[in-house]
């Protein structure tokens, strides 16, 4: 079927609005859908780049991980992109059905599709990586991020007895305290502002490391007072860099678990079962998200605008 997408013919350009020719679905767990809703977020981003981990350097390729889309018989769903078929930067797209949610009536459909992938981040990893409990407290590095933001409502509503969020921008950390936080901390201000506001967190969803989250490391273990209570540091985002440098003696001397949470580290199926719960605490309002709808036929131009703090484009075709 002939449909009209975003291409990606070149990782340096961005995608072109052009026909493209979309296979045929592949057996009875696979349709091919009206796309209602795409997000374009960092992670469609880095791929269509060539960035990202899982990314197999073809081209031409549709990007996008997940959307909202009209089944065959009227059925809407909220569905996450198979990485064997063409992503759903689309008119249409091929969808798994068995990696789709539906989506009831009357739901806003463009915060969906911002809201999920940002939010799911942390909400997978708070329910399912390292599932929170009842009045521990967790430390957001990144918290001025999007997906940073979603989590300090997350934590919040997950039920975290205190939520810290760290990051450099400083009009953005100051909205925090409305989002949920109970402290925020500027990492300009250095380790001792750091190791004050949060010494003793039990859990840290981490969305930059790099250097800063090989400091935090450190910074954090020496600072507990009792350097044997568990600390579980969830990776989740790497803007600051994809490495760190860390000490062996960090793994030794404090009781304290590293560990990633993305593509991988998560089934399929545990993904699946979140989703609804998901959907209704976004649909609900619950997790704010705010939603910049534009034309899928316009995708060469909003790719290449600058992004607004806290807003993500979600693109309708």
């Amino acid at each position: 079927m002939k449909v009209h997408a975003a291409v990606v013919r070149s990782f340096d350009r961005p995608p072109l609005y052009e026909p493209f020719e979309l296979p045929d679905p592949a057996g009875d767990d696979q349709a091919e859908a009206e796309v209602l809703a795409i997000g374009l977020h960092p992670r469609v981003r880095s791929a269509a780049a060539g960035l990202h981990y899982t990314s197999t350097g073809e081209l031409p390729m549709i990007p996008g991980v997940d959307g909202v889309a009209r089944l065959p018989g009227g059925r809407i769903v909220y569905f996450v992109a198979d990485d064997g078929l063409p992503g759903p930067m689309a008119t249409h797209a091929v969808v798994d059905v068995r990696r789709s949610v539906p989506i009831p009536a009357g739901t806003d459909l463009p915060r969906i599709a911002a809201g999920m992938n940002p939010a799911m981040s942390s909400w997978v990893a708070l329910r399912r990586r390292v599932p929170i409990a009842p009045g521990q407290s967790v430390l957001i590095l990144g918290a001025t991020g999007n997906a940073g933001q979603m989590a300090v409502q997350i934590a919040r509503r997950l039920g975290a007895g205190r939520v810290v969020g760290a990051g450099r921008d400083r009009t953005r950390l100051a909205r925090l305290p409305d989002l949920g936080a109970d402290d925020i901390v500027a990492l300009d201000d250095g380790p001792g502002a750091l190791a004050e506001a949060a010494a003793d967190v039990d859990l840290v969803l981490d969305y930059l490391w790099g250097k800063p989250a090989g400091d935090a490391i450190l910074t954090l273990l020496r600072a507990r007072a009792d350097r044997s209570r568990e600390m579980n540091w969830i990776q989740i985002g790497s803007v600051a860099g994809p490495t760190i440098q860390l000490p062996s003696v960090a793994l030794r001397s404090a009781n304290f678990r590293l560990q990633g949470n993305g593509q991988g580290a998560v089934s399929t199926r545990a993904y699946l079962e979140e989703l609804p719960a998901l959907i209704e605490e976004i649909d609900s309002g619950a997790i704010a998200v705010t939603a910049r709808v534009e034309p899928l036929a316009e995708v060469e131009s909003v790719w290449s605008a600058p992004e607004s703090p806290g807003v993500r484009t979600v693109l309708i075709p």
